[in-house]
């Protein structure tokens, strides 16, 4: 780099510079304004300020000349200064200046950011911030030239926290923690600085070190601007407070600006008119703009053109969805937006609440107090986005869609028409080559009219001149009109971009025509070379070629290097070609081709995930290309992740197309990853698809493990009714088949159904009948699994002598297994039940034991169970402080691993210890927002506990709201058979 002013001004690209004053302040004001003239005044002004003498011109034009000579003796040409009437320009080549390869970097990294791959976003943010050496041309006193180093200095501290954000999402909390400190002690009233600085902190469990910098900030920004921190500050305090934070080693959440618009095409044309209206009336104020028009029309392309152009006025976040309102696949609904639109803001899969009222009111509060933009695109009907508006006047929303959405209501239309003559030669032109266009204009004109002046005709038309140049216009023209009309209804509907993609389809070879049918079969947004070589039967160097041939086809996007996807339409082009009824047969084998290769995959990497699992999944043949799946399914977890769409989609085409067995067997393989992953909606879609299948087939057994596997998401959802339900049905039929192992393992479930809702006197039969099975059959690790929930069901309800009886024969039993995790459940429940009998001393040895083995199995549900019973102890005692610091450890596991009842459980004993920390407030806030998440997953005891807490805390200052709260408190916890509604009764007696 020839020039830095990332720094101290730096001219000839080492340590010299410019030493005469007068000089330093041109150069600089130069340098701030590349490639620009800046005019004589604004160098004067710089210069001299409120005195410039008579000869300011002359003495200035001295500077000049001084400069490049100055520039001579450093190597670089003095024409590297330009001259003009109007004032003075310094000509910089991409990499001259600092300043702007900075510029580069950070949008290079902006873009990975978009694109998901955080760590490359990491290192581009950090070679970026690399390039300064101090403040923006430090030592120059011009008041001019600090107002402009200023912006820049401000930059670097937006990038910082950009970088900053990305890299507590990767983990890297604890490697920021003194940075932060330095930067925020730096720039105290920066307040996303100081959140970030509470989040690193609090990802390494240093919550009151957290609590300590909010309370520095609070007054700082009390003594400097006589305010309150702002509304995210204080929402982020809140959660360090309620423990939400406590979560070592996990991705911290993003605070950052949010970028996630896909990337503005170069060659954007036309709509002049359009665009300068929509601009007009989003500065006046309106806030939702409706883009509609027919296929390949451009919607899309505009609004992302319009929202990069917009994209500063929104720093706060810009996203982008596609709500499928017209493809193949089934229209997203509003909470399936809202959960995708909450992930690209930063919300962790597990904090999306499951209730669709409550995730529309998570995004609400989300954007309030942003300035965000989002592109909604391709929507199907006003009733699909009209929920997905948030409130306030700070947001932008750019919606498109071929329908025109009447029932939106302050949405301000705009619809597009194809392009008038003029604006088609002119795309043309930039996308095949504006000379050759220029050379050729009737031509040209004759091959836009063609493509019926539809923009997605048009680049497709231009892409194959672009990749032709021997060709003239005429020779496309001429194709175009001696063909048997192939374009012909380019000009009425949507039908006439077929045609478009029949001119692509027809110029590629006979086997990649073949692959491109075969791929539209393909329901998924994105797929892999993998997925190209099943469907074709190639090995996969010639499936690679085939993809190649297609991506410079323009039928085949690659979007990442090693993915790809067909456009929509594109899609429905290659799947109107495949259901021709001359290719039935290939169209079906395609579609069996396609569900054994995802069906194999889902398998092997299901049964490496449940090797500890008590199910086994069915067997399956020996895949046709093991050499496809075995790689594939090396990528574990992050394959399903990224074919969750496909997968359920598969499993829904299965069904349609006949595939029963497949449809059932990909159901169950996909359950795992569904269970942990949290995508409970899909596991119901798939699994109540499956029963059905297997209901078809006639296939008891397969009827059985669905059933069993569709009740485990009702569960997880709360839904303990239905979860009951279906686990009744699935062990009924395994009784009735004679598969008592399965009964054996399904009766587990059931219990485990029945416990949940506070029938524990079902729960324990259940478990008894579970247990004698598993002595019957002789099986050491079914029946240590049964004593081990019978025992904990017999502590719920108070049977405290049988539930020791019973834990200690699971102790016994784990110690001759030698399971590390079997060992740990026995010894933490045995401190609990002795904890519960009064015997403080043994149960606390007992529970500091079974803590050690529940973290060296890395069992986190159980750590955090132990975590709660040794803080409930350390209140008991009278150490409320550090029983909080246990019970917001115990939080942070059970959201770890996505129990909400445990999470429950959590956050009462943690506002017990709170309030005995003389907090109510705090304390009484948190047990409301228990109360509401316990009865919304119908969990009664916890909803006990927190009404049991909210009397506690009401009691000096409300005592009759508090009796009501306890009359409700004992009457639940007297319908689950709680030992703990002898205390409630006492309070009520002290009341009075």
């Amino acid at each position: 780099m020839r020039f830095g002013i990332l720094g101290p001004l730096r001219v000839g690209g080492g340590e010299s510079t410019v030493t005469a004053g007068r000089d330093r302040i041109v150069l600089a004001m130069l340098l701030l304004r590349p490639g620009r003239l800046v005019p004589v005044e604004e160098l004067v002004d710089a210069v001299w300020e409120e005195h410039p003498p008579a000869t300011a011109r002359a003495q200035l034009q001295t500077c000049v000349s001084r400069l490049r000579r100055r520039f001579t003796e450093l190597g670089l040409t003095p024409e590297t200064i330009i001259t003009d009437p109007v004032g003075y320009g310094i000509r910089t080549a991409p990499s001259d200046l600092d300043a702007e390869v900075f510029a580069r970097a950070v949008d290079a990294a902006r873009a990975a950011v978009a694109a998901g791959r955080l760590g490359d976003a990491g290192e581009r943010f950090r070679a970026a911030l690399a390039l300064w050496r101090g403040p923006a041309l430090g030592g120059i006193p011009s008041r001019s030239v600090r107002r402009r180093a200023q912006a820049l200095d401000e930059q670097r501290l937006t990038v910082l926290e950009e970088c900053v954000d990305v890299e507590l999402r990767l983990g890297r909390a604890a490697e920021l923690i003194e940075e932060l400190t330095e930067s925020v002690d730096r720039h105290p009233l920066r307040e996303r600085l100081r959140g970030q600085l509470m989040l690193a902190l609090s990802s390494v469990g240093r919550q009151a070190d957290a609590l300590a910098v909010y309370r520095e900030g609070r007054r700082s920004y009390a003594d400097e601007l006589g305010i309150e921190p702002g509304a995210e500050l204080q929402k982020l305090h809140q959660r360090v407070l309620a423990g939400d934070l406590a979560l070592a080693g996990r991705e911290t959440r993003s605070v950052a600006p949010v970028r996630s618009l896909p990337r503005a095409i170069g060659d954007f044309t036309g709509r002049q008119e359009t665009l300068a209206r929509l601009m007009k009336e989003v500065q006046d104020g309106a806030r939702i703009q409706l883009v509609d028009g027919m296929a390949g029309s451009g919607k899309t392309a505009l609004a992302v053109h319009v929202a990069t152009a917009l994209a500063d006025d929104y720093p706060d976040a810009q996203l982008f969805i596609d709500l499928h309102g017209h493809s193949e696949r089934t229209p997203l609904t509003p909470a399936a937006a809202v959960a995708t639109l909450l992930r690209q803001l930063g919300v962790p899969a597990e904090q999306v609440p499951t209730n669709p009222e409550d995730r529309l009111a998570l995004w609400r509060t989300e954007l309030a107090g942003r300035r965000a933009l989002v592109v909604l695109d391709n929507a199907a009907t006003a009733d699909q986005v009209t929920p997905l508006l948030p409130n306030g006047s700070q947001c932008l929303i750019l919606i498109t869609s071929r329908r025109r959405l009447v029932g939106v209501d302050e949405g301000r239309p705009s619809s597009l028409p194809v392009l008038d003559t003029d604006e088609a030669v002119e795309l043309l032109g930039r996308v095949a080559g504006v000379d050759r266009v220029a050379a050729e204009p009737e031509a040209a004109t004759e091959v836009v009219r063609r493509c019926g002046h539809l923009p997605l005709a048009i680049r497709l038309a231009g892409a194959r001149l672009a990749h032709r140049p021997r060709w003239r216009i005429a020779d496309l023209a001429e194709r175009l009109i001696s063909r048997r009309d192939p374009l012909a209804e380019f000009e009425a509907g949507e039908r006439s971009v077929g045609r478009a993609f029949a001119l692509s389809y027809a110029q590629v070879s006979p086997a990649a025509q073949r692959a491109f049918r075969l791929l539209g079969l393909h329901p998924g947004v994105r797929f892999d070379r993998a997925v190209a070589a099943a469907l074709t039967e190639q090995p996969l160097p010639e499936a690679q070629d085939l993809l190649d041939e297609l991506v410079d086809a323009n039928l085949v996007e690659e979007t990442v290097p090693g993915r790809y996807r067909l456009h929509d339409l594109v899609r429905e082009y290659a799947r109107s070609l495949v259901a021709e009824p001359e290719r039935a047969v290939e169209r079906r084998v395609g579609i069996e081709r396609l569900l054994d290769h995802h069906l194999h995959v889902a398998a092997v990497i299901a049964r490496r995930r449940e090797l500890s699992s008590g199910y086994t999944l069915a067997l399956l043949p020996e895949p046709a290309r093991p050499e496809l799946v075995l790689p594939v399914a090396e990528q574990g977890g992050v394959w399903f992740d990224e074919n969750l769409t496909a997968l359920t989609a598969l499993v829904r085409l299965a069904d349609e197309e006949g595939f029963l067995q497949h449809c059932w067997h990909l159901a169950r393989a996909c359950w795992h990853a569904q269970f942990d992953g949290g995508h409970l909606d899909e596991l119901i879609e798939t699994h109540t698809i499956a029963l059905s299948a297997a209901e078809a087939l006639g296939d008891k057994t397969a009827v059985g493990t669905t059933l069993n596997y569709l009740a485990s998401a009702h569960y997880r959802l709360g839904r303990f009714a239905e979860s009951t339900r279906l686990m009744e049905k699935s062990v009924g039929l395994y009784r009735q088949l004679g598969l008592w192992k399965e009964v054996r393992n399904s009766l587990g479930n059931l219990g485990t159904s029945y416990a949940a809702n506070g029938d524990y006197r079902r729960g324990i039969e259940c478990y008894n009948a579970g247990v004698t099975l598993a002595r019957q059959m002789r099986e050491r690790v079914p029946l240590a699994n049964g004593l081990n929930n019978l025992a904990i069901a017999l502590l719920l309800c108070g049977r405290y002598d049988e539930a020791l009886h019973t834990c200690r024969r699971h102790l016994a039993l784990a110690r001759e297994i030698g399971d590390p995790r079997q060992l740990g459940n026995a010894v933490g429940h045995l401190g609990m039940i002795r904890h519960r009998m009064g015997a403080a001393g043994p149960a606390r040895r007992l529970l500091r034991a079974a803590l050690r083995l529940k973290r060296q199995a890395g069992a986190r549900f159980g750590e955090g169970e132990v975590l709660n019973e040794i803080g409930a102890m350390d209140r008991e005692a009278g150490h409320p402080e550090r029983a909080a610091d246990l019970h917001r450890a115990a939080l942070a596991a059970m959201t770890e691993v996505g129990d909400r009842i445990g999470q429950c459980a959590s956050r009462n004993l943690l506002a017990r210890a709170i309030l005995d920390q003389g907090d109510t407030a705090s304390a009484l806030d948190l047990h409301r927002r228990v109360l509401a998440d316990a009865s919304q997953l119908g969990a009664r005891y916890e909803q006990a506990r927190a009404l049991e807490g909210i009397a506690r805390c009401l009691r000096g200052s409300d005592p009759v709201a508090a009796r009501a709260d306890l009359n409700r408190a004992l009457g639940l916890y007297r319908q689950v058979e709680s030992p703990e509604r002898h205390e409630v009764e006492r309070l009520l007696a002290e009341l009075g």
